[in-house]
């Protein structure tokens, strides 16, 4: 079954959600309010293919991908406060703003249900932003899970994506907590099961990528000479991106490094995340990482981000 966010909800390039609400089920008070904590996992994500259809006449993109949670996740933690208002900390101080996707996600879960705020949420930040793993739309995601479980509304799941769709177009696949292909800008969430628990190690640069640009230069974009971008075939499926296309042409080292990838022994595959900057190599074996993290270092110098983690089943 696909999950729609709804026909009200838009979203531009950047990935703000449009004005939905009148279409929503949120003018109710809250069933019960039942803990005073929560402390929730936000899991990373990770594209195992992203197809691009074409663009569509509303000046968006249609893709079809397959999305899986990975191990790799930060942690949300929400306490009850006595003061009104949401109390937003982080690990990271730099992503401490009111802009931050967890304060949009609270300030929309109390607006849409009339509850009086009054909560602190920290955030454990261990997902680097502008890699292309969801790290930020995981965390809202997460949010609005948590503070529906806090103060008892019991929105179900498919309540809770409409609301996270106003947020971002990826957010409605992280209150599923499944794989899933998203279809549509993404929005259109049908959760299928995947039961491979693939090794993967993550490589990103120190620079980021950004997904509005990527979409943008998509349709203008050349391939790069004796860089493979031809579908890798599986027993579980077939990986393959199309925003590498655009994505190489401009940072020719994430181009160098999945060529360099596929042909060391330890790899199964190799491909950009999302629209990047991180490139996932599936592993033959989870005991291969280190070794190649090693030949990795050698081969690219120290200022790679690493991260040995598996497909979440």
């Amino acid at each position: 079954m696909i999950f729609s966010p709804g026909l009200d909800t838009l979203h531009d390039e950047h990935g703000r959600g449009g004005n939905s609400s009148e279409a929503l089920p949120f003018d109710i008070f809250p069933v019960n309010c039942y803990e005073t904590t929560v402390q929730l996992s936000a899991p990373a994500k990770t594209n195992l293919s992203l197809e691009v259809r074409g663009k569509r006449a509303d000046g968006f993109h249609e893709i079809e991908t397959l999305m899986v949670p990975i191990s790799l996740a930060d942690t949300i933690i929400i306490d009850r406060a006595d003061d009104e208002g949401v109390i937003f900390t982080c690990s990271d101080p730099s992503l401490t703003g009111n802009d931050n996707l967890v304060v949009r996600a609270a300030r929309l879960f109390f607006e849409r249900t009339h509850i009086p705020p009054g909560v602190h949420i920290h955030l454990e930040k261990r997902v680097p932003h502008g890699a292309g793993l969801g790290g930020g739309s995981s965390d809202a995601a997460t949010t609005l899970i948590g503070l529906n479980e806090m103060f008892g509304t019991g929105f179900k799941t498919p309540v809770l994506s409409m609301m996270a769709a106003e947020l971002g177009s990826d957010i409605p696949f992280f209150v599923y907590r499944s794989a899933a292909i998203c279809r549509g800008r993404g929005e259109l969430v049908e959760p299928v099961a995947f039961p491979h628990a693939l090794p993967l190690l993550l490589i990103k640069p120190a620079f980021g990528v950004p997904t509005p640009w990527a979409y943008k230069q998509w349709k203008v974009s050349h391939e790069l000479p004796d860089v493979p971008y031809a579908p890798q075939i599986f027993p579980w499926g077939r990986m393959v991106n199309d925003l590498e296309r655009p994505v190489f042409e401009k940072y020719i080292f994430l181009a160098v490094l999945k060529r360099w990838l596929l042909g060391q022994p330890e790899v199964a595959g190799a491909m950009m995340s999302g629209s990047g900057s991180t490139t996932l190599a599936v592993l033959k074996d989870a005991s291969n990482a280190p070794a190649l993290q090693e030949k990795i270092a050698a081969e690219f110098g120290d200022g790679l981000w690493m991260c040995a983690c598996n497909v979440a089943v």
